[in-house]
């Protein structure tokens, strides 16, 4: 049988076997080793495409690894090693920002946590994001990162963090500001189902939680 390697596509020879018995066969370009064929469905080619489709289109964990045929297991391993690979895009200079914050919960109604992002008004490109409590700590880590790209304006909604935050000649609380990324925070709800309202789906972790969001804006 031969068979052509799924990550450069060159021809591949017999190399053995695997611990499951099945032939194992290794590249002669990139000399990775693969199986022809895998009865675990996380091995697909095309798993990791479907993962974040599949969170963009609001599936929960649970809906997911039932359509995939694959353990919850697996597919959080799976999320969080998509999320990993995804690098930050790269702020612009000069350009005009709204800030909100979000709230939501992890495990427990109670135990309250909020998603802090930035959103580039032009592009309506979310180009920096933070979860945690409500705190300076976890604004400034956005605010800071949107402030060295020299803004020429940023636009909050009057909670008083940003006044300690944000330097005056920038911070705009201007009414109608944040009507970018108000009608960004209603679109984040209605996509994810983990922050959707009156629902029993919710997230369980912020490292999860996290990594959500990480593929949904920027993959």
């Amino acid at each position: 049988m031969k068979i052509s390697c799924r990550f450069c596509g060159e021809k591949c020879v017999k190399n053995g076997f695997q611990s499951n018995g099945k032939q194992r066969y290794r590249c002669f370009s990139c000399k990775r080793k693969q199986q022809a064929y895998y009865s675990y469905k996380a091995y697909k080619i095309n798993i990791n495409e479907q993962i974040i489709l599949f969170i963009k289109e609001g599936l929960g964990i649970r809906s997911i690894a039932r359509i995939l045929k694959i353990s919850t297991t697996t597919l959080l391993k799976r999320i969080s090693s998509i999320a990993n690979n995804i690098k930050q895009p790269a702020i612009n200079f000069g350009k005009i920002y709204e800030v909100d914050e979000m709230r939501t919960f992890v495990k427990r109604k109670d135990k309250l946590i909020w998603i802090v992002y930035a959103l580039e008004r032009a592009t309506k490109k979310v180009v920096s994001f933070n979860v945690g409590r409500r705190t300076n700590n976890t604004l400034s880590k956005v605010i800071d990162s949107v402030v060295l790209s020299n803004p020429l304006v940023i636009y909050t909604d009057k909670l008083k963090h940003y006044k300690y935050l944000i330097d005056q000649t920038i911070h705009k609380t201007n009414r109608f500001g944040t009507n970018h990324i108000e009608r960004k925070n209603l679109t984040l709800r209605t996509h994810l189902k983990r922050l959707n309202r009156r629902t029993i789906c919710h997230s369980k972790s912020i490292m999860i939680l996290s990594a959500i969001l990480r593929i949904y804006f920027w993959s």
